[in-house]
């Protein structure tokens, strides 16, 4: 079960809101306002300046802060006499959450959750920064105290504040322009990103850089691109070292699949335990990627346990899916996810607990806080031969384990989950999981991405344009460029998977209306917000790829996409104009843009179409997408031309089909093609994949 805490007051006007994070402080007896005109009206009328506290409902520190200030009388007397209470959901509203994320990081030097920042009325930033104990601690201002000082400060020296305000919000306009120089977008951008990676990259423990340490799935792909367009055997070695290590440490939940955000150590051994959808999927595909590449069993049963995590545990009943599961249960970070040694020997048959004791690292003092984290301490070979027994049956009781320990955590007190359904993180699983359905040849996995884009696209694309975000039967807030972007992402690989040409369909229209509301005409990159949004004193260029892609760095890569599956020239210029107008960013910081990195070894790299001809459902033509997808190709796009009747259609949509027919009698054909140019028609799924030329990696790995 989930715990929800019991309400202790009555509710303030947040009960109004569908945000799990805004319900969460529903409670509190701060006089909260929702971000929008009625408080910026408030602020306006009685001239008080607005507290803004932006963060999210799986949020330690949030979690923290409100305990300690949020439910505290005095500090909520103070706030809602001095100022105007705002709370944001930044997964609700990015757009918002990114002007003074980049306020507080340039005021002091960092960022994060819960961001909390003060506002002139007319929304302009004076103050800032994160997490803010009660009182002063551990060099921290007490917030009490900072509240005092900012009230004082705003009545006594108005001038002051006023200058300040305006001259950060004309220092925030710099995020709405990009270098005006230009540089030569060739493969040694790619090199330079790859240099840096190297010299990040810890050659004992995997990852890159120092703790705390993060997944980054692109950090990683642009590692398996340079192994694809080089050879370079490090860049190979060093992905797989990070995909093994984080599949072994704490990181990863080995009973229940799934990572966790990242984690606060440089062993990859203690989490911190929230679950984020958006990681999952970007990792899921990843690993899917690094088998592709090698064959290695270990990366697709990493890849399948993590979808599986989501469709089991993170799937609403309309078939899109959560956002993310909390580090807290019953007041305690991990609580869900630890276990005392005694508990396990207590659960577990005699001949299975030793071996899962030792596999797992279990310990009388444990290894977080008395209890412990399960990590792989050592793999079963390494079993097996200790203790004479085949590796065959130490899986099998391992797997048991496993199993046992699983249903006695499902009688636990679970983390909270975030259940809204936000379109651009189910982009990013969508994507996932169609790629899952072709590589690991798992027809539910194409049945849950179906269903979720089905779901997203019916009930989150409007007339008036696509939603953010959907919760408790409401669909609602405009979509900003990167749910456009990463909604097309998933539907452009859904197409590939299952050749259902309403996806096509959709990702052309969806990516043509984001071109028309975010693109900007002197330049081709987007804008996060579209042309008068009135609610935000800044519209954003993003230029960095974080936890999650920006939405210029998909449409760079679906524009190459659509330019492989539609042969029309416009995609490619479009794509080259966004890659020209980050070109010098990509120079001068290339793993500040990662995602569009891989953006651009795509557009240097050879491109080849892969259009099959025949029945969609015919298993001769699954055989021959399995095949395809049998070895590592990032320049590869499929279509499919259909019968006949569909057939028109599909070859008006995706000229490349045209002029594809199967071979007499119905058997399906591949037509390996390059700039275009097609082969002779293969019919033999492994003859096909050698005319790919599909990377498969040989030796250890």
């Amino acid at each position: 079960m989930e715990q929800h805490a019991l309400p202790q007051r009555p509710a303030n006007r947040l009960a109004r809101e569908k945000s799990p994070y805004l319900l969460q402080h529903a409670h509190n007896p701060v006089d909260w306002h929702a971000w929008g005109e009625e408080a910026f009206a408030k602020a306006r009328r009685e001239d008080r300046p607005l507290f803004v506290s932006i963060g999210y409902s799986t949020c330690h520190w949030c979690h923290v802060m409100e305990r300690e200030s949020f439910e505290d009388p005095a500090i909520a007397a103070l706030l809602n006499e001095q100022f105007v209470p705002v709370k944001v959901d930044r997964e609700e509203r990015p757009d918002v959450d990114e002007i003074y994320m980049a306020f507080v990081q340039s005021l002091t030097g960092q960022g994060g959750w819960p961001l909390n920042v003060w506002l002139t009325p007319e929304r302009k930033p004076f103050y800032g920064g994160t997490y803010f104990p009660p009182a002063d601690r551990h060099g921290r201002p007490g917030f009490a105290a900072v509240l005092g000082a900012i009230a004082a400060a705003y009545r006594e020296r108005r001038s002051d504040i006023q200058n300040a305000a305006g001259e950060y919000a004309a220092a925030l306009t710099q995020l709405a322009t990009l270098p005006s120089a230009r540089a030569a977008l060739g493969a040694e951008i790619l090199d330079a990103g790859y240099a840096q990676l190297v010299r990040l990259h810890d050659d004992r423990r995997g990852g890159f850089g120092r703790a705390p340490k993060f997944p980054r799935a692109d950090f990683g792909a642009l590692c398996l691109r340079t192994f694809h367009r080089t050879g370079d055997a490090t860049a190979l070695a060093i992905a797989c070292r990070t995909l093994d290590a984080m599949a072994a440490g704490g990181i990863y939940d080995h009973l229940g699949g799934g990572f966790a955000r990242y984690s606060t150590d440089g062993e990859w051994l203690v989490p911190h335990f929230e679950k984020m959808l958006y990681d999952n999927a970007q990792l899921a595909f990843h690993y899917l990627e690094a088998y592709q590449l090698t064959r290695q069993p270990r990366y697709a049963r990493v890849a399948r346990e993590t979808l599986d995590y989501v469709l089991r545990d993170m799937t609403d009943p309309t078939g899109g899916f959560h956002s993310a599961q909390d580090a807290d249960s019953e007041g305690e970070e991990g609580r869900f996810y630890l276990w005392d040694l005694a508990e396990v020997e207590r659960l577990l048959p005699t001949d299975i607990a030793p071996l899962l004791i030792d596999h797992y690292g279990l310990t009388a003092q444990g290894n977080f806080e008395g209890r412990n984290i399960l990590h792989r301490a050592t793999t079963t070979e390494q079993l097996a031969g200790s203790r004479g027994l085949p590796v065959a049956d130490v899986e099998a009781r391992l797997q048991r384990g496993r199993e046992i320990l699983r249903a006695a955590r499902s009688g636990r007190v679970r983390p909270h989950r975030d259940d809204k359904v936000l379109t651009a993180w189910n982009g990013l699983m969508i994507h996932a999981l169609a790629r899952g359905a072709s590589v690991l040849e798992e027809a539910r996995y194409l049945s849950a991405a179906t269903r979720a884009a089905d779901f997203v696209v019916g009930t989150l694309r409007t007339p008036s344009g696509l939603l953010r975000r959907y919760r408790d039967g409401e669909a609602a807030i405009p979509a900003a460029s990167e749910e456009y972007a990463c909604l097309v992402r998933g539907l452009l690989e859904l197409y590939q998977a299952g050749f259902d040409l309403r996806y096509a369909r959709a990702a052309i229209e969806l990516h043509r209306e984001m071109m028309e509301r975010f693109a900007d005409p002197a330049d081709g990159a987007l804008f996060t917000t579209p042309t008068g949004q009135a609610d935000v004193i800044v519209r954003v260029k993003t230029g960095y790829d974080g936890a999650t892609p920006t939405a210029n760095s998909l449409a760079a890569a679906n524009s190459i996409t659509l330019f492989e599956l539609t042969g029309e020239d416009a995609y490619a210029a479009q794509a080259e104009r966004i890659l020209s107008a980050f070109s010098a960013v990509l120079s001068e910081q290339p793993l500040s843009l990662a995602t569009m990195l891989l953006a651009l070894d795509a557009w240097l790299s050879e491109r080849v179409q892969l259009v099959l001809a025949g029945d969609a459902l015919d298993p001769r033509t699954g055989a021959l997408v399995a095949a395809a997808r049998s070895g590592f190709h990032p320049g590869l796009t499929i279509s499919l031309a259909p019968a006949a009747d569909v057939g028109d259609a599909a070859a008006a949509l995706l000229s490349p089909v045209q002029g594809k027919h199967p071979q007499p009698g119905g058997a399906p054909a591949a037509y390996v093609c390059r700039g275009f140019v097609c082969r002779r028609p293969a019919h033999d799924p492994q003859a096909m994949a050698q005319d790919l030329g599909l990377t498969r990696a040989t030796g250890g790995v």
